[in-house]
This record gives structure tokens, C-alpha cells and sequence, in this order.
């Protein structure tokens, strides 16, 4: 956490979302409700092309950007690919894909809903 209470992981991974036009995108404060992670990332692509190419760009910036290695889940098929930066647990989907599984629903916290970070690449 900087000083000023943001999370600097945090703001690369939505900035890097918006730049490559990621739909959708909710954030969900995990801390204090689960060891996991302190936040999880919900975001849509609109076709397995652009759900890896999301998800390998991101892996790299928060590489180059000194956070670390990431772990990648599900890059081969792109329906839904889990990016693990440690204290940030970030999944695209395909739409449907995201409908079916419905992450958002799983994890909202009866008083601490999911909280929409933007919809960026929409008009």
C-alpha cells in the first residue's frame, strides 16, 4: 500500500485492463475475508484472441513493473485465464463464459458487493 492507501499492484492491473480495452471489469476487496489474496479482478475479453493477449500483456507489465513472475492458468484455450500476482488474483473471461461461472455472485460479501472499477472499451 502507498501512503496514500492505494495499492500500487492494484492500480497497474486495472490501468493495464483499460489500455487494452477490457470489458467489464469489477474489483472485489478480499482483505480480511479470505487468505487468498487482498483483491480479486473480474474482467471480460471479447474472444479467446483478446482474453490471452490481455492476459500474457498483463503478466508482463506486472513482471517488468517489479511485482514479480505471475502465474498463468487456462492461456491455451482463452475462455477464462487465471492471472496470479500474488496479492491480486485476476480472471478474463470470454462473456459467456463469465455469465456461466458467475464469480462475482460467488465471492460478493453480503455487505461488501463487488465494486465496479469501469467499463473500459465500451461506447
Amino acid at each position: 500500500m502507498n501512503s496514500d492507501g492505494t495499492d500500487p499492484l492494484l492500480d497497474l492491473v486495472l490501468q493495464q485492463l483499460d489500455d487494452d480495452q477490457a470489458q467489464e471489469v469489477v474489483t472485489i476487496d478480499l482483505e480480511g475475508k479470505s487468505s487468498i489474496a487482498d483483491h480479486m479482478v473480474i474482467a471480460s475479453g471479447r474472444s479467446t484472441r483478446q482474453v490471452a493477449a490481455i492476459a500474457q500483456k498483463l503478466a508482463e507489465k506486472i513482471k517488468q513493473a517489479g511485482f514479480g513472475p505471475v502465474k498463468l492458468e487456462g492461456l491455451p484455450a482463452g475462455d477464462w485465464v487465471l492471472l496470479d500476482a500474488g496479492d491480486i488474483i485476476v480472471h478474463l473471461f470470454r462473456p459467456e463464459v463469465r455469465s456461466f461461472y458467475n464469480l462475482e455472485r460467488m465471492w460478493a460479501f453480503g455487505d461488501a458487493p463487488p465494486v465496479a472499477a469501469g467499463t473500459a472499451g465500451t461506447a
